[in-house]
């Protein structure tokens, strides 16, 4: 079934118009990938997805019409992970994860119900980060925040969770750490919208991929489909090589074309 749908999707930055007439209909227990050249309006539709820019056209969520709901509402359908993940608050790592059960009314991490607590434990469980639950999230290294930024977005306990290149500026080593855990919350059930600039982790991760060029959905679905010979020549002006490692697809860009 039908968890987030949008029709006719249009949005502007000022005067300069983003997104042209997109129209998407994505389902639980997925990890898609929206991927594009720079500038292409990834961004831009992963936040007027999430309703925290105008934009005109329909979107459902569940079969609710996006519009019609209150924001505590939207926060606690969507869970939204922003380019960055910057913490600068010396809070220890537990209140930061505490932070996403705002939409549920706790508003103070030191006095959380057993439900909200609950909910942060499993969180920080999930992506491994208990262990630095009394550390000042400042004091913790680029791959530490970044997961402690995603058990954060776990605990909205959200049915979609967007993630603004959650892998940007990590090691090879945490890029793939981050890409499985939430390849394993998209086989818990969960609508997962990554974006990515790196084909090969789309590849190998996701189930269903958007591609978007020039504020156009070009073309979406299977990786293999998606992102195809002729489609990267034409909207990334690059061939790649391809093959298939321990049964998991490997497109490594090449060369230009």
């Amino acid at each position: 079934m039908t968890l987030l749908s949008a029709t006719g999707l249009n949005a502007s930055l000022g005067t300069r118009k983003v997104l042209h007439d997109i129209s998407l209909s994505l389902s639980a227990g997925h990890l898609v990938a929206l991927v594009g050249p720079n500038g292409a309006g990834k961004t831009t539709l992963l936040r007027a997805l999430a309703g925290l820019i105008p934009s005109s056209g329909e979107i459902r969520i569940a079969g609710d019409m996006l519009a019609a709901l209150p924001l505590r509402e939207r926060a606690k359908r969507f869970a939204y992970l922003p380019q960055g993940h910057m913490v600068h608050w010396p809070l220890p790592a537990r209140d930061i994860v505490a932070l996403g059960r705002y939409p549920h009314g706790a508003t103070d991490p030191a006095r959380l119900s057993q439900r909200d607590l609950d909910a942060v434990i499993r969180a920080m469980q999930a992506v491994d980060v208990t262990e630095f639950a009394d550390r000042r999230v400042t004091e913790l290294s680029g791959g530490e925040r970044s997961r402690v930024a995603l058990a954060r977005v776990l605990a909205v306990e959200a049915p979609v969770i967007l993630a603004d290149e959650p892998t940007a500026s990590l090691d090879p080593r945490h890029r793939i750490d981050v890409m499985q855990k939430l390849r394993n919350v998209a086989d818990a059930g969960v609508l997962v919208i990554v974006v990515t600039h790196d084909l090969g982790l789309a590849a190998r991760f996701a189930d269903h991929v958007l591609l978007l060029s020039e504020g156009r959905l070009v073309a979406q679905g299977a990786p293999r489909e998606a992102l195809s010979e002729a489609v990267m020549a034409e909207v990334f002006r690059i061939s790649a090589y391809r093959a298939e490692y321990r049964s998991e697809a490997v497109i490594v860009p090449w060369a230009d074309v």
